[in-house]
């Protein structure tokens, strides 16, 4: 049975619910019921016009679970909008007038330490409603609602924690319009990904299975990585709202200092501001046309500012759930708005594929461990790659003909001829010495020319390395000063010859 929807929704959010009512009729009291839909498909709309028409239906009560103090205030607006009275449970709010409500917003925490102390009476509950229901905190507060329906909902069925997967706790996933689908139909805008490689052997991956704060923070405060981030707005996002996602307070507050002394329009976000600063900061990223926000994570749930128009992620993750959400803050559609640029800095997009491509969720629902073990390590990642030299580095080098150095190439053929796998590294001096020469007036030049090949340089001594299978951080640092020293001395003691006979190795 369904009652006629007070506020209008597009057929595929109807759909759902008749889907989600169905279950309601033909399944336990107690069913576990999961539904997923992607970032910006509308899940609020849904549930909460799910709760409209249950509680007209099923006289019983309802409970909305969020994990944030913000999505809870939000949910509750637009509940209200939905004709359904409903009350935020949190530390401040009394309880005597629970029995005038029929449904009830919550925190976990809150709600958990309410339901502890005995405050609020749940006996009349029939449904539970969990948003984002892929964070694990939720579970805590399953053992209170045994008797009651449990509809998680998420934009994607793949839990935090890989030793808590969702199956065990949902019986059933009801998978919801693809991105592809809302794209197609005028529901999201289209995104537009501009990749840079980037070296990640250097992250350390911690106990929740994602990189750790402080391996990112190294990487990511470096000139080299500023500098790449810095290229990427102006190449990409130059004058247009953006969104700059870190992973570390002390890497988002460097990114600010740098962007502001280059003079660009930037604020920084964390989840140390206050009420008031979050809402300052909000207010003048909606109505600043250029404006650069730089934050580590806190918007990536909660947060909907249609007028982004472009996402960086300065940051790598091996979450499938953060990659999602982080960019899906920038496919809300708006008028004259149909598609967003994406710049990923973290390798994201050859580790998880392209945002809105197809993904089986509920293969990944079934058999998330199967899903994590065929994801791409960041050596499988970047042994694929090969060093493009950007054109502005290219205009210093305008005499050299062939840029590319194959490393792989030079170090097969060395071992096939009997040669050490050091003339590797020797022809590859001369390579970059015949480059800075040929494009140099004197030696003072090429010696200053050679600073500009740093990247391609790293690029070599990394591919070196994974030809010899010795990779450590400290034989790469090692590696890589040697070789800046011996190329210079290339250059002195050879400038002469080079530029008379320019001979090449």
């Amino acid at each position: 049975m369904s009652l006629k929807t007070e506020i209008d929704l597009y057929n595929y959010q109807k759909g759902a619910i008749e889907k989600i009512f169905k279950r309601f009729e033909d399944r336990p009291n107690d069913y576990h019921l999961l539904y997923q839909l992607p970032t910006g498909g509308g899940k609020t709309i849904i549930f909460s016009e799910i709760v409209r028409q249950y509680l007209k239906l099923k006289k019983k009560k309802v409970v909305v679970l969020t994990h944030r103090i913000e999505l809870c205030n939000q949910t509750s607006k637009v509940l209200t909008s939905f004709g359904v009275l409903n009350k935020i449970v949190n530390s401040k709010a009394s309880l005597d007038d629970q029995d005038d409500y029929s449904c009830y917003v919550a925190m976990v925490e809150t709600l958990n330490n309410r339901l502890l102390e005995g405050k609020l009476d749940i006996s009349d509950v029939g449904l539970v409603i969990i948003d984002e229901a892929h964070y694990n905190s939720f579970t805590k507060l399953f053992k209170f609602f045994s008797k009651s329906f449990m509809l998680g909902v998420t934009a994607t069925p793949l839990s935090s924690n890989i030793n808590l997967p969702m199956k065990d706790n949902y019986d059933e996933l009801i998978v919801g319009e693809s991105i592809s689908e809302l794209i197609k139909n005028k529901f999201l805008a289209r995104a537009n990904l501009f990749t840079y490689n980037v070296g990640l052997t250097s992250l350390i991956v911690g106990a929740n299975g994602d990189y750790t704060v402080k391996s990112s923070e190294e990487l990511y405060t470096n000139n080299d990585m500023l500098s790449k981030l810095m290229i990427a707005y102006e190449e990409t996002c130059l004058n247009k709202k953006t969104l700059i996602f870190n992973n570390g307070i002390n890497t988002s507050l460097i990114v600010y200092d740098t962007f502001k002394k280059a003079g660009y329009n930037i604020r920084h976000l964390d989840n140390t501001a206050t009420k008031k600063q979050r809402s300052e900061i909000l207010t003048w990223f909606k109505k600043t046309d250029n404006a650069i926000l730089t934050s580590v994570s806190i918007l990536t749930t909660g947060f909907d500012e249609p007028s982004v128009k472009c996402i960086m992620i300065n940051r790598a993750t091996k979450s499938l759930t953060l990659y999602y959400q982080m960019i899906g803050r920038g496919s809300r559609l708006i008028k004259n708005k149909d598609s967003f640029e994406v710049v990923d800095l973290g390798n994201n997009f050859y580790r998880f594929g392209e945002w809105g491509s197809d993904i089986d969720w509920n293969r990944i629902f079934q058999n998330p461990l199967n899903y994590l073990d065929n994801i791409k390590s960041d050596e499988e990642i970047e042994g694929r790659f090969r060093y493009e030299m950007p054109d502005e580095i290219k205009k210093l080098f305008s005499k050299t003909e062939n840029f590319f150095f194959d490393v792989d190439m030079t170090y097969v053929n060395s071992i096939q001829s009997g040669k050490s796998s050091k003339i590797v590294l020797e022809k590859a001096i001369s390579h970059h010495s015949l480059m800075c020469v040929e494009n140099s007036d004197d030696e003072f030049d090429a010696l200053i020319l050679a600073k500009e090949l740093n990247d391609d340089i790293d690029f070599i001594i990394k591919r070196y390395s994974k030809c010899i299978s010795k990779s450590t951080s400290n034989f790469l640092d090692w590696l890589t000063e040697d070789y800046k020293k011996r190329l210079r001395t290339n250059i002195r003691n050879n400038f002469d010859v080079i530029k008379r006979k320019k001979i090449i190795y």
